[in-house]
């Protein structure tokens, strides 16, 4: 079973907690597919039942906008039923992007695992990094 974890990322961050998502669906037992937005398929993600949406808090603490905040849109339109991990990293604010972020799933009737996103100052330590690679174990126990 294929658990796709798609992510947009400018400085590289959200990437690197993205790729440790996916260390921790393989480590699970699940194959992971690790796809920037840009490459990922909308079709293919309606298929799986559980996937990974990674995004950076953007400008006001917002997803990102070209790319990111219109594939999320699209996302809403087929999530009820999914159970779906949220990530991404942050320089400001106290999280409300991802608390929005999770609101905006919930309500289109998506499970989020462990009931809220994760988020990570920065460039993610080494404890940043493990709990990620607990997210994506979490992930593939519930798919």
């Amino acid at each position: 079973m294929k658990i796709s974890v798609v992510f947009w990322s400018q400085s590289g961050n959200t990437a690197a907690m993205a790729d440790a998502v996916g260390q921790g669906i393989t480590e699970a037992g699940k194959e992971a597919e690790v796809i920037e937005v840009s490459s990922a398929s909308l079709d293919a993600l309606k298929e799986e039942k559980a996937f990974a949406l990674g995004c950076p808090a953007m400008g006001a603490e917002v997803l990102e906008e070209s790319e990111m905040e219109p594939f999320v849109a699209e996302v809403e339109s087929f999530a009820a039923g999914k159970t779906i991990a949220l990530f991404g990293s942050y320089g400001w604010g106290d999280g409300e992007w991802m608390r929005d972020w999770t609101d905006r799933m919930t309500s289109a009737g998506a499970t989020v695992v462990n009931g809220e996103g994760l988020i990570c100052h920065e460039t993610p330590d080494e404890d940043g990094l493990s709990e990620c690679v607990e997210l994506g174990k979490a992930l593939a126990q519930n798919a």
